[in-house]
């Protein structure tokens, strides 16, 4: 048995930086629309451009990895995921948080598409997927205990996002500069399993939008429909994120066991019902049951999907395309959420959240039942080969006298023998030959 590779931990603290705006969300959303002129669904639509810079991050550099470098694209994407969010942080001017928080997606989606390419080409690449949603499920509850203590504003959560970049920022030092040779694999044709793939990722962006809409605006059903107090919803909130975090080692050590398609139609299912009895609580119990067993569960779902994408391409291109695609709809979650509340209300909206899951979920349980044969050519460098010239030393000939021996002649007195009496050895008057015994079978 081969021993366990090393665990990544640039990549790891790449995915926590990437991912960590969007489980911000429902805090930053709630204090955009607290602390500046923006109404419910304005402050949801900045949400929703700050997510949709990220996604397009990821569909702009999905290929392009290898041509920059790992190491150079993070920096570069953790740069202006740190100078885009500081920007938002520590202005209140409207453009400026605007445009601060769409640079700081752009920069947080680059290093998601960094995290994504280097967790495919890993040999294990659930393992640390869960590894990267463990770390930004805990740190994003405890940011969610965290900032209602320190104060109103907007600029906690955005100036907490800046701040986790900057961490990450000192470990790319440990990504190469370049894509290692080892892993530079060339599947046959421009992308493999396209068919499946485009439907995964169709799949994801509805199945990422459905979610996003309530978690968008959770912040809001909690203090507007359950009565709860800041305070209460940031303590739901760590606590549903912490159970995050058991249902990410529970992923874990599950790994590959369940197969995929199990995990993934069973549990969005139950997310779907998780998501119907969030919206319409109307207390602490009912909103907390339904927020904390969702959050249980969804990283469950997202680890087992992101596996099966990196599955589908060594080069991590359907992991990258299928995390944009999710991007994607996470970045019209918050709008979406916005304008059906508003016109539905937030029960009818859960209910319709929940029946779009359960139609999205059974393509994507389908495309994991599928049986994937990827063919690939490897290129493989062959050392030019060299003759040598091996001395063999000269063996001396050794002569040896045999002593000559006297022949002796001895008269044979009798009757001559008659020649036909003998003949050759073997059976008389056959031609045939005897078959040699069979040996050992070729291959």
């Amino acid at each position: 048995m081969s021993a366990r590779t090393p665990t990544p931990w640039p990549l790891v603290a790449l995915f926590t930086a990437g991912y960590l705006a969007a489980y911000l969300l429902p805090t930053t959303v709630g204090r955009l629309d607290a602390g500046l002129p923006l109404s419910a669904t304005q402050a949801g639509a900045v949400g929703s451009l700050l997510l949709l810079s990220s996604a397009s991050a990821g569909f702009l550099l999905a290929s392009r990895v290898d041509r920059f470098g790992p190491r150079a694209l993070a920096r570069a994407g953790l740069l202006l995921a740190a100078a885009g969010f500081g920007t938002a942080a520590l202005s209140s001017a409207l453009p400026l948080v605007v445009g601060g928080a769409m640079a700081g997606g752009f920069g947080s989606g680059t290093a998601t598409t960094v995290a994504a390419t280097g967790i495919a080409g890993r040999p294990d690449p659930h393992r640390v997927t869960t590894l990267g949603l463990f770390g930004v499920s805990g740190l994003a509850g405890t940011l969610y205990l965290t900032i209602p203590h320190l104060g109103p504003g907007h600029g906690y959560p955005l100036a907490a996002i800046a701040c986790t970049a900057l961490v990450a920022l000192s470990l790319t030092g440990r990504l190469p500069a370049r894509t290692p040779a080892s892993h530079a694999v060339r599947p046959v044709g421009p992308l493999p399993h396209r068919r499946p793939g485009l439907l995964l990722a169709g799949a994801m962006l509805f199945w990422s939008l459905a979610q996003n809409s309530l978690w968008g605006v959770s912040g809001r059903i909690g203090l507007a429909q359950a009565g709860l107090t800041e305070v209460e919803v940031g303590a739901v909130f760590a606590v549903a994120l912490g159970a995050g975090l058991l249902g990410t080692l529970g992923a874990g050590v599950l790994g590959p066991r369940l197969g995929r398609a199990l995990p993934i139609g069973a549990g969005t299912a139950l997310i779907a019902g998780c998501i119907a009895l969030s919206a319409a609580a109307t207390d602490l119990t009912s909103f907390a049951a339904g927020e904390i067993t969702w959050n249980t569960v969804y990283p469950v779902v997202l680890s087992y999907v992101i596996g099966l994408a990196a599955s589908m391409d060594p080069r991590g291109r359907w992991a990258v395309l299928v995390g944009s695609a999710s991007s994607l709809g996470t970045a019209c979650g918050p709008l979406t959420g916005s304008l059906l509340s508003a016109r539905a209300g937030y029960p009818a909206m859960g209910t319709v959240l929940a029946a779009g899951l359960l139609l999205v979920g059974v393509p994507m349980t389908l495309v994991a039942l599928r049986p994937r044969h990827a063919t690939q050519i490897v290129e493989l460098p062959v050392a030019e080969a060299t003759a040598v010239e091996i001395p063999v030393p000269e063996i001396p000939v050794v002569e040896i006298a045999v002593a000559e021996i006297p022949v002796v002649e001895i008269p044979l007195e009798g009757v001559p023998a008659q020649r036909e009496a003998y003949g050759t050895a073997g059976p008389r008057h056959t031609g045939a030959t005897t078959a040699a015994p069979p040996g050992p079978a070729g291959p």
